[in-house]
């Protein structure tokens, strides 16, 4: 007879992280159903004075976001197994294309309100609103990212592996609401 081999239950916080994370998820639906609706009730969608979104750099920016879910990966396992320098440094790795991506995300943000004002049509606003919403998200993973490295600076604690792995879990979940996020803007230029 073999020993079946036991995995001990997630802590709290994981969970807890994966219920923000649902929550999340619905918002994101919502505001996709509704982009959704607005195509399907309008004739043109973008209206005619308005081109097609550009492909080349919003795929790219979500490529780079996916990509950052490996040092995440990195740094939860290190932290599970004890290497505090690791994780700090996969975290430290992953915030750094992480902010890249934000901020190049948001210089295309503000040039596309520059030309075209939230406020001038319903395609606009729906597009501006689910990419802000998208953005806020990566904003708040930033500051997780952090609070993370802050605390590992000190020492690692089994709190602080469970939260290392929490954020990495965050990080999961909004690059591919990124993706997600990036065919539907996308999805009139198809």
């Amino acid at each position: 007879m073999t020993a079946v081999a036991q995995r001990s239950p997630r802590p709290n916080g994981w969970y807890g992280m994966l219920i923000l994370l649902a929550s999340e998820a619905t918002i994101f639906g919502t505001l996709i159903g509704s982009y959704v609706y607005l195509d399907f009730q309008t004739r043109f969608w973008p209206p005619p004075s308005i081109a097609d979104p550009s492909v080349r750099a919003p795929l790219i920016l979500a490529i780079v976001l996916v990509a950052t879910s490996v040092p995440m990966f990195l740094a939860a396992r290190a932290a599970g197994r004890g290497r505090r320098g690791s994780a700090l440094l996969a975290v430290a790795v992953a915030y750094i294309i992480q902010a890249g991506y934000l901020a190049f995300q948001a210089h295309l943000y503000a040039d596309g309100l520059s030309s075209l004002p939230a406020d001038t049509n319903a395609y606009t606003s729906i597009y501006y609103t689910l990419l802000a919403v998208h953005h806020a998200h990566v904003g708040v993973g930033l500051l997780l990212d952090l609070w993370i490295m802050a605390r590992l600076a000190t020492g690692l604690t089994p709190y602080r592996r469970t939260a290392v792995s929490a954020i990495a879990l965050y990080w999961y979940v909004v690059s591919g609401i990124g993706l997600i996020v990036t065919a539907v803007t996308l999805s009139p230029a198809w």
